[in-house]
């Protein structure tokens, strides 16, 4: 029996449908695997076509691309190089399977097809896919190999059924996207077999940004007793190779990278910056412009922006109306000077007042209200596409959840853009990625080092200045209890009557659960964003536009 298996790990980013690019990163990465040595080299779930890849794989082109490809790399391993565990879309039977494939000798040697099919949150895996049989392992260079996908690890049918059937290993290939404290989440869910089982493991996921989703690597190995023998970068491609030697103590495994995780504001803040890069990126845009307007939400949006990009790609433009403050003008500008970008001023006002002026006879017998308001908000939007449609850079929009949740937010005006990089961040937590921002420098940052958000923004009162002294506070509950609120209505599901027990009043409870739900109309047409929490708005949090349930409790 081979007593030495060495295995490579190829963590890719792949471009969604881009199947000659994504098969091109596979070869590069065999190429590297050969040139160590390596029996073995497994890549990540439906990487030759990309993950996930939601109805794309209803294109017969697209499996038929994906099936070509597929034989073209495994006649490729008839070189005498290392074979290849590949995740591809695979119709077998007339059924549609998502499938990881060993490719060795010339030819596909096995195959398992995805058991478990996840159709919650983000995942709708169901509706596209036919569940596998039960899986048995794979014999590879005399070692029994299972290759069980994500979900199939996650819950305990599949790694048990493999142990039973004589799998020596677990080798996983992934799509498992990013969300915060998602490697404990993957710790303790795999831990529920293998602690039983003391299979070794390893685990390869994809990186990158797709849509609003973004994949953090994070690869790693475990050997039978749970030990960590390897553990590759998150957030950023990368390939290494784990060397498993089997002795009377089972399989031991030595590799040359074993690096720390990347957790709390850090893993936050690179994820922005991954997911909002790769949207950029794989869409085709030469950058970004957006509205700076002094405030501490587009100081952070301009911030990620140019740590993922560079400020040569990032255009901050300030318009002011008649509500602008000299602080904001001042704040605007140093921030922009921080941060090293194109900074250029357009006023709004002569805008504003046509407009006015324009439906002056209709609103003669009105009072001003928050259409006059709304108004500055969809001129600015106007000026900022009239840019990215001349000069071709994405409009960013640079709302954040808390906004997003409750409609403080102008349709058409604040809320147009390609993409929002503050989409699943609450106002409190704009505050301390700022704080966190300033003091740390993360590795691949593009931008510059040191303060790049004025402290003056992040102590100021946030304002929307669309009205004379007008503050954030005048018409919301302080960010503190409202985003804590928030928190209680979205992420758990928490009844109102549960969250007032946490000592709010009810009657604040009663509005802001209120405006939660009315402003879903609003967010069914808002821009995607980076997901970071574990329930974000759109893929994982869809309610009825129309909608008459309120869980309003007894009034005290």
């Amino acid at each position: 029996m081979t007593r030495t298996l060495t295995i490579s790990s190829a963590q890719l980013n792949p471009i969604m449908g881009d199947i000659v690019g994504n098969c091109a990163l596979i070869r590069a990465a065999r190429k590297q695997a050969a040139n160590v040595g390596a029996d073995l080299l497994l890549t990540t779930e439906l990487g030759v076509l990309g993950y996930p890849p939601e109805d794309l794989v209803l294109k017969p082109a697209a499996i038929s691309a994906c099936r070509e490809a597929i034989e073209a790399l495994a006649r490729e391993t008839n070189d005498g190089g290392p074979a290849l565990v590949v995740g591809t879309p695979w119709m077998e039977n007339g059924k549609l399977y998502n499938a990881a494939l060993l490719l060795d000798n010339g030819k596909i040697a096995a195959a398992h097809y995805k058991v478990e099919l996840p159709n919650y949150a983000v995942f709708d895996e169901k509706r596209v896919f036919a569940a596998g049989p039960s899986p048995t392992p794979i014999e590879f260079r005399g070692v029994k190999l299972g290759l069980p996908i994500c979900e199939d690890i996650w819950l305990q049918d599949v790694p048990r059924a493999l142990a039973a059937a004589g799998a020596e290993m677990l080798l996983c290939i992934n799509g498992s996207p990013f969300r915060r404290d998602i490697n404990q989440f993957r710790e303790d869910a795999f831990a529920t077999w293998h602690k039983d089982l003391k299979l070794p493991l390893v685990f390869v996921n994809q990186v990158g940004g797709q849509d609003e989703l973004v994949f953090d690597g994070a690869g790693f190995s475990w050997d039978g007793n749970g030990k960590v023998v390897q553990r590759v970068p998150a957030f950023v491609p990368s390939f290494d190779t784990c060397v498993w030697t089997k002795s009377t103590h089972g399989w031991q495994g030595q590799s040359a990278a074993i690096e720390e995780p990347v957790a709390g504001l850090q893993a936050d803040w690179q994820a922005l910056c991954l997911g909002l890069g790769d949207y950029v990126n794989k869409n085709g845009f030469p950058g970004v412009v957006l509205g700076l307007s002094g405030g501490v939400d587009s100081a952070l949006a301009a911030a990620i922006a140019v740590d993922a990009l560079g400020p040569e790609r990032v255009w901050c433009v300030m318009m002011p109306s008649q509500y602008t403050s000299q602080q904001s003008l001042d704040d605007a500008a140093h921030c922009a000077q921080l941060l090293g970008v194109r900074y250029d001023t357009i006023s709004i006002a002569a805008a504003v007042q046509t407009y006015g002026a324009m439906l002056g006879p209709l609103f003669a017998d009105t009072k001003p209200d928050t259409t006059e308001e709304n108004l500055q908000s969809r001129v600015r939007a106007v000026t900022l596409m009239a840019l990215s449609n001349k000069f071709g850079p994405m409009l960013l929009t640079t709302g954040n959840k808390s906004e997003m949740a409750v409609g403080y937010a102008t349709l058409y005006g604040d809320m147009s853009g390609g993409y929002n990089a503050l989409k699943d961040i609450y106002k409190t937590e704009v505050f301390a990625l700022c704080d966190w921002r300033n003091q740390n420098f993360p590795a691949g940052t593009l931008g510059p080092r040191g303060m790049v958000v004025p402290q003056a923004i992040i102590d100021k009162p946030p304002s929307a200045e669309l009205k004379p002294d007008q503050t954030d506070q005048d018409s919301l509950p302080p960010y503190v209890d409202l985003d804590a609120i928030l928190h209680g209505l979205i992420e758990e599901e928490a009844d109102a009557a549960d969250i007032i027990a946490r000592g709010f009043a009810p009657e604040v409870v009663r509005r802001v659960e209120n405006l939660l739900y009315l402003a879903e109309y609003k967010r069914r047409q808002a821009p995607p964003g980076v997901k970071i929490s574990r329930r974000n708005f759109g893929r994982d949090r869809r309610y009825p536009i129309t909608n008459k349930f309120r869980d309003t409790p007894p009034r005290a």
